[in-house]
């Protein structure tokens, strides 16, 4: 796995999901490799009244009725749709599920504008329908209809961006569960096994890109991720992807507690601002997500270690947040610039810590920017 960029689910937890199923003695859907209560405890960690024998670590954080619903959704015969808004947590969700009710989380169609219904369907390798002409050995499967013949979850990230036909393909794969091949005779249809589902991910910024026709938003449950609010989820999910970014880079630094309370309170704060804004113009371009405060910190981090002192600071941070927050100008920069002086400003005078020093490299960085 350290050869590995980014290892998938299943291979980064193998050893949790081989030790999962080798105690799982409930009943389990299909050709499900975990039961359900075993798939959410694998997603959310266990906990002392599950009588485990060992600690399972908690991976997503969030409701667990959205991990139980959507669970639930792949066991019946429907879709499973989740939308949200970026940087929630959709994707990995997905991801987590898929290894743990299949052990294969890489059987993915990435939706774009130039997504076809090949990349849902199927393809062909030219050269060897030129010397041998159409079969099944010159076809190309999609990861859908790969999906569909092992009887395994397949992904669909960034539905809406997907053009109407690549939609209009998936109706059928969804509702008939196979998928017709014309060009061949004898071996003219392939039928999806019993365990095959869809996990489909949206951006609901995205809404009006291509939107989703009503016959096929009748094949999913759609499973709703809100950015998550809670200060103590927020700072467990820092905290989780920072210990992951730390041992990835081999890094022995520190991350001080009372700049990650700064780092979290100017979300708060930000997030505030833009919800009692009357207009989008008033508002920053990012989702304020917690996947943008990982950002943020993971940006700070890595300067910090490779032009810092190794040690990260307030000024480090405030520097970070406005270079990963100010994407136009200067819309956004005017906006983080009300929020230093009007915010950060009196608090800084009033409570005193690390505030004045991240007022000061906010206000550095807005000047280089400027």
């Amino acid at each position: 796995m350290s050869d590995l960029l980014r290892a998938p689910a299943e291979t980064k937890y193998a050893e949790e999901l081989d030790w999962l199923e080798s105690v799982d003695d409930q009943p389990k859907p299909f050709s499900w490799r975990l039961s359900p209560k075993m798939v959410r405890l694998f997603i959310l960690g266990s906990e002392p009244s599950d009588g485990l024998d060992r600690r399972i670590s908690q991976k997503w954080y969030g409701d667990r009725s959205f991990v139980e619903r959507s669970i639930v959704t792949l066991a019946s015969d429907r879709g499973l749709l989740l939308i949200g808004d970026p940087g929630t947590g959709k994707s990995w969700l997905a991801e987590l599920l898929a290894a743990a009710i299949s052990r294969n989380s890489t059987l993915v169609v990435q939706g774009t504008a130039g997504t076809t219904e090949d990349h849902i369907k199927y393809s062909w390798n030219v050269s060897m329908v030129i010397a041998k002409g159409q079969s099944r050995e010159s076809m190309i499967p999609s990861p859908i209809m790969t999906a569909m013949e092992t009887g395994s979850i397949g992904r669909i990230e960034e539905l809406t961006r997907s053009t109407s036909d690549v939609q209009d393909a998936l109706i059928s794969i969804l509702s008939e569960k196979y998928i017709s091949v014309p060009e061949l005779d004898s071996e003219g249809i392939v039928f999806a096994k019993p365990g095959f589902s869809v996990i489909a991910t949206a951006n609901s910024r995205d809404r009006g890109v291509n939107d989703l026709s009503s016959a096929l938003k009748r094949r999913f449950n759609f499973v709703r991720i809100p950015v998550v609010t809670n200060r103590r989820s927020e700072a467990e999910i820092v905290r989780f992807r920072t210990e992951e970014l730390l041992s990835r880079h081999q890094l022995d630094l520190e991350v001080p507690p009372t700049l990650l309370d700064v780092l979290l309170q100017s979300f708060a704060d930000l997030r505030a601002s833009a919800a009692a804004a009357g207009s989008d113009d008033e508002k920053l371009e990012s989702a304020l997500s917690s996947a943008e405060q990982i950002g943020v910190l993971e940006d700070a981090i890595l300067h910090s270690n490779f032009f810092g002192e190794r040690a990260l600071t307030a000024r480090t941070l405030a520097s970070s947040l406005v270079g990963s927050l100010a994407r136009r100008e200067p819309e956004d920069l005017a906006i983080l610039n009300t929020y230093l002086h009007g915010v950060v400003e009196p608090r800084s005078r009033e409570e005193g810590g690390c505030w004045p020093e991240f007022l000061e490299g906010g206000r550095d960085a807005i000047a280089t920017l400027s």
